[in-house]
């Protein structure tokens, strides 16, 4: 485990390899182990690959009374690719909300990143449309019950965290296990502090007032086109497939969607061999 200062928060990170820099971010409900298969894949194609506890998630520290929005966890972003590589361009791999931060890095800046990667979530402009239609709210229930006070966090710890367990349950393939993997994400959910840092990132979603005011510029810059080289992939299986289809008048430059056969929300770790030689591909071209 490595630390490093970005933004004003030390950061946790797991690293592997040497060569050109991979970052890849994790979602929820998840830990930067995620990338356990995709590390040692791209370390052995001759990449540096990073993985970063996200903000708030444990051993990466918790801000006392600081901000969870999409535009703070961008500047993190950004801080982290300059103290890692000193301004120069990386690669970009991200998965759930290291997607929905990767669309906004691309979008905001363009320059810090040579190709892309994202994961299993659309474009933020289809994650709009999706919110009037009612298989897409029910496919993200927990955007909000998470907007409750306190009950989440309480049903969250409940009965050895079964909630986790429904969520990669639901979202994943029928009869996919990951019983070790998802047994290290409860524990870095149940230390202190991390459940409602982590739920966080989803009552910023919806209020205003808990975004960081002085980030306005950023925010408006992360709604443009993107011009990165950008992949999506996507879980066959997973019903935010079809948004992901339609979703490349967002981009200006390469662009190509793709879907994983055989696998959900977590594609990375239910068909891990296919979705990293997609990612390898991509890097090289």
């Amino acid at each position: 485990m490595n630390r490093i200062n970005a933004n004003g928060l030390d950061f946790a990170y797991l690293e592997q390899g040497s060569g050109p820099l991979v970052l890849l971010l994790h979602g929820f409900p998840d830990n930067a182990l995620t990338w356990s298969h995709q590390m040692s894949a791209l370390a052995a194609q001759g990449y540096r690959v990073v993985a970063p506890y996200l903000r708030g998630y444990l051993p990466t520290a918790i801000p006392e009374g600081g901000f969870f929005d999409k535009a703070t966890h961008v500047a993190d972003v950004v801080a982290l690719i300059r103290a890692l590589t000193g301004g120069k361009p990386c690669h970009l791999v991200g998965q759930d909300w290291g997607a929905i931060i990767g669309y906004g890095l691309l979008a905001a800046h363009p320059e810090l990143v040579s190709r892309a990667v994202l994961l299993a979530v659309p474009h933020p402009g289809q994650v709009t449309k999706s919110l009037l239609d009612p298989k897409h709210i029910h496919r993200s229930f927990h955007w909000w019950f998470f907007q409750l006070a306190d009950l989440p966090e309480k049903a969250l710890l409940e009965n050895d965290m079964a909630f986790i367990d429904y969520l990669w349950t639901y979202w994943t393939t029928e009869g996919y296990q990951d019983a070790d993997h998802i047994r290290s994400v409860k524990e870095t959910l149940k230390q202190p502090g991390v459940l409602t840092a982590t739920l966080a990132y989803y009552r910023a979603m919806f209020d205003s007032s808990k975004a960081d005011p002085s980030l306005s510029g950023l925010r408006e810059a992360m709604t443009r086109a993107i011009t990165v080289p950008t992949l999506a992939l996507c879980g066959a299986d997973d019903l935010r497939a079809e948004l992901m289809q339609e979703q490349s008048q967002y981009f200006l430059n390469e662009y190509a969607f793709k879907l994983i056969d055989h696998a959900g929300h977590f594609l990375h770790r239910e068909q891990p061999q296919a979705v990293s030689q997609q990612i390898i591909d991509w890097l090289k071209k």
